[in-house]
C-alpha cells in the first residue's frame, strides 16, 4: 500500500505518462487504482524508459515495485521476445511481485509470459514450465543460478536485470550464488539494470559496483519521520507471564485491529496457537514448514481482513542472525531504518556504509542456542518481517525478542505504513527470569537485555524512544488461574501433533487443489488457515471472561463472546436483582399438585388405591 503522503499530486498517469506508456499498461493501472504515480514512480519510470541503469533508494510503501515494473513490461510491448530476469531475497516477495506483474498484464492477450521459479515446485516442472520460454523470469538467487548451471533458462538473451530489496539479497543468504551469477559467463555484457532498496548498506554499495553502469541514483526521503507515527513499547517479564499478558490484551480487545505476534521457533507458534484456542481466539501460523502457496495465500487473506492475528516465526531468528560488533560502535541509522526521514529526490547519494563486512559476523560470544529447538524445514528463502506488503497491521507483538536490532526494525516495519499510525510491544525477559519455567522458555531469551540495549541505541540515534508499559499487574492477576489451566492443556505431544495435522492439511491444499485453484480462483475464500487445532483437552467455559475479571479501569467495550456472570459493582446492581434466600421460596407450600393430581398435602400417590368398579352407579 502505497503512503499518500508520497503521491505525485501534479501527476497522474493517464496525462504524465500517455506519450511514453502503452494504452493496455494506462488500463490496467486504472483497474488497479494507481490514478497518480508516487515520487519515485514518477522520476523513474522516464529515466528506465531512457535506458538508464537505476538505483532507487525509498522506503516502504513508495511504490518501487510499480517503478520498475512498469517499465520493462512497457519496454517488453515495443520489441520482441527477450527475458527479464527479477532477483528477490524471499518467495513471499516474489510470490507477490509476480501477481502484480500479471494485474500491469491483464490486457496484453497472453502474450507476455511470465513465470516464477521461487516457489518449491521440482526441477522437472520447473523445467516444463520454462519450455516455454518466459519473457520475465521471478526468482530467487538460488533457483536462477541453479536453473542456468541446467541449461534450463538461458541468460545470455537477457535485456533488463532487477535485484529488489537489494539491501537483504546478501544477507539473506545469497552471497555465493549473485557472485556467480554476476560474475561468471551466465549474463551478457550488455543490460540494463535496476536496484531497489529501503536502505543504503555496505551490501547495497557492493551490489552497486558489481551490477550499474552510469546509474541515475534516486534518493527519496520526507520531510517528517516516518517512526513518528509508531508507538514503541516494553514490557519486562518471565516466560510465563508472557503468555499471561498476551491473553489479556487480546481478549480485552485492547489491541484494536490487525496484530502480528512475532515469535523465534516454529514450535512456539503452535504452542502459542493452541494457548490461544482454549480462550476462543483464532489465529493462523506463518512458518517455513508451510508450502509457499499456503504462506501466500495466508498473507492474502490476512490483507483482506479474514485473519486478525498472524503468529509468525522470525527468519532471521532461526538463521541464527545476530548484530555484527561494528553495529554497537555507532552504525549509521539509515542502515536499518524502515521509515526514512528528511529530504528530497536527488541524483547523487553519500555513502552511509557501516564498517562491517559483506558476510556479517556472529557474535562468537554468543552461545549458539540447542540444535533441538530447530527441528522444523529451515527455508532459507522464507522472510515475513521483511518486504512483504502486510496491509492496515494496527500492532505488532514481539512475544520472543529478535536476535538483532536489524531484526527488530523490520518487525516493527509491518506496522506504521502508509501513513498510518502503529503499536508494538516487546516482551524483555530478564536474565533473573530466564530458564526458570523450562517447558516454555525460549533460548534466544537469554540475551533479551543486551539485544535490547542495542536496540534503544538505534531507536535512539532516529529519534525514536521506546517506553516502558506498566501492566496494573494486580486487575492482571485475576487471570492468572485461567491462563495456567489453559498453558498446562499444551502439552509437547499436542504440540507435534498440531504441528503434523496442519503440514498435512495445507499440503492437500497446497498440492491437490493447485490447478482447482487456478481455474476457479473465487473458491480460495472458502479455504482457512484459522482452524483449530485443537490441544488434546478443551475447555468450553474458557472462552467467556466473567464480568468480575474484567478490570474496572480498561476501557473494554462489551463482546458477543463475553458472558457476564456477576455485575461489575454489586453494590449499585443490589436493588435491581432483589434477595435471593438460599432456601427455596416456601410461599408457595401446599399449593404444588403432588403426584395424586390435588393440590396440597404429599400427593395422592402414598395411599391405598379406590377400586373404580366399585362406586360405578347403574
Amino acid at each position: 500500500m502505497v503512503d499518500p503522503k508520497l503521491v505525485d499530486l501534479e501527476a497522474n498517469f493517464s496525462s504524465a505518462f500517455s506519450k511514453i506508456l502503452d494504452s493496455r499498461l494506462l488500463k490496467a493501472l486504472a483497474d488497479l487504482g494507481f490514478a497518480r504515480p508516487t515520487l519515485i514512480q514518477s522520476t523513474a519510470i522516464p529515466l528506465a524508459l531512457e535506458g538508464r541503469d537505476i538505483l532507487a533508494r525509498a522506503r516502504t510503501g513508495s511504490g518501487k515495485t510499480a517503478a520498475y515494473c512498469i517499465p520493462v513490461v512497457q519496454k517488453y510491448s515495443r520489441r520482441n521476445r527477450y527475458v527479464i530476469n527479477d532477483l528477490l531475497p524471499t518467495k513471499e516477495l516474489a510470490e507477490q511481485v509476480t501477481s502484480y506483474l500479471r494485474g500491469l498484464l491483464t490486457y496484453c492477450d497472453k502474450s507476455i509470459v511470465v513465470s516464477n521459479v521461487a516457489a518449491g515446485t521440482s526441477n522437472h516442472l520447473q523445467r516444463i514450465l520454462l519450455a516455454d520460454v518466459p519473457d520475465i523470469v521471478v526468482a530467487t538467487p538460488a533457483r536462477v543460478l541453479a536453473l542456468a548451471q541446467s541449461k534450463a533458462i538461458v541468460l545470455s538473451f537477457l535485456e533488463s536485470l532487477v535485484i529488489d530489496e537489494a539491501d537483504l539479497i546478501l544477507s539473506y543468504g545469497h552471497d555465493a550464488d549473485v557472485r556467480n551469477i554476476l560474475s561468471g559467463e551466465l549474463l551478457p555484457k550488455v543490460y540494463q539494470s535496476f536496484l531497489m532498496s529501503a536502505t543504503m548498506t555496505k551490501d547495497v554499495e557492493t551490489l552497486k559496483g558489481l551490477v550499474l553502469r552510469s546509474p541515475a541514483i534516486l534518493k527519496l526521503e520526507e520531510e517528517q519521520d516516518e517512526a513518528a507515527n509508531l508507538s514503541q513499547y516494553s514490557v519486562r517479564c518471565n516466560e510465563v507471564d508472557k503468555f499471561l499478558l498476551t491473553y489479556v490484551i487480546l481478549k480485552l480487545r485492547l489491541v484494536k485491529g490487525k496484530c502480528i505476534l512475532f515469535v523465534n521457533d516454529v514450535d512456539r507458534c503452535y504452542r502459542l496457537k493452541l494457548f490461544l484456542e482454549q480462550f476462543s481466539i483464532k489465529s493462523c501460523v506463518l512458518n517455513p514448514e508451510l508450502p509457499i502457496n499456503s504462506r501466500f495465500h495466508i498473507v492474502q487473506e490476512f490483507n483482506k481482513g479474514v485473519y486478525e492475528y498472524i503468529i509468525a516465526s522470525d527468519e532471521s531468528a532461526t538463521r541464527g542472525e545476530n548484530d555484527a560488533p561494528e553495529e554497537e560502535d555507532g552504525q549509521d541509522a539509515d542502515d536499518t531504518n524502515e521509515h526514512e526521514g528528511g529530504g528530497d529526490t536527488t541524483d547523487e547519494e553519500t555513502s552511509h556504509a557501516p564498517s562491517s563486512t559483506l558476510k556479517r559476523k556472529h557474535d562468537s560470544a554468543s552461545p549458539a542456542p540447542p540444535a533441538k529447538q530447530w527441528q522444523g524445514v529451515n527455508d532459507k528463502e522464507y522472510g515475513v518481517s521483511r518486504g512483504v506488503d502486510f496491509v492496515d497491521v494496527a500492532c505488532v507483538i514481539n512475544f520472543d525478542l529478535p536476535t538483532s536490532s536489524r531484526g527488530y526494525t523490520h518487525r516493527v516495519g509491518r506496522t506504521a505504513r502508509a501513513g498510518r499510525s502503529g503499536l508494538a510491544i516487546s516482551f524483555i525477559v530478564p536474565p533473573s527470569d530466564w530458564g526458570k519455567h523450562k517447558v516454555v522458555s525460549c533460548p534466544t531469551s537469554k540475551l533479551d537485555e543486551q539485544v535490547f540495549s542495542r536496540i534503544e541505541k538505534e531507536q535512539g540515534a532516529r529519534g525514536s524512544k521506546i517506553k516502558e508499559y506498566q501492566f496494573d499487574m494486580k486487575q492482571v492477576e485475576a487471570f492468572r488461574y485461567r491462563m495456567e489451566d489453559a498453558l498446562r492443556a499444551v502439552t509437547r505431544v499436542a504440540i507435534k501433533e498440531a504441528r503434523v495435522k496442519e503440514l498435512k492439511t495445507e499440503l492437500l491444499n497446497s498440492d491437490k487443489l493447485k490447478a482447482h485453484f487456478e481455474d476457479n480462483p473465487l473458491d480460495l475464500e472458502y479455504l482457512r488457515h484459522d482452524k483449530p487445532l485443537h490441544p488434546t483437552r478443551v475447555q468450553s467455559h474458557m472462552r467467556h471472561v466473567p464480568k468480575y475479571l474484567i478490570p474496572r479501569v480498561a476501557p473494554v467495550a462489551v463482546q458477543d463472546n463475553v458472558e457476564l456472570v456477576a455485575p461489575l459493582n454489586p453494590t449499585t446492581e443490589k436493588s435491581n436483582v432483589g434477595f435471593v434466600p438460599f432456601r427455596k421460596d416456601t410461599t408457595r407450600r401446599g399449593k404444588v399438585r403432588g403426584r395424586g393430581g390435588k393440590p396440597g398435602g404429599r400427593g395422592g400417590g402414598g395411599g391405598r388405591k379406590k377400586d373404580p368398579l366399585k362406586q360405578f352407579g347403574a
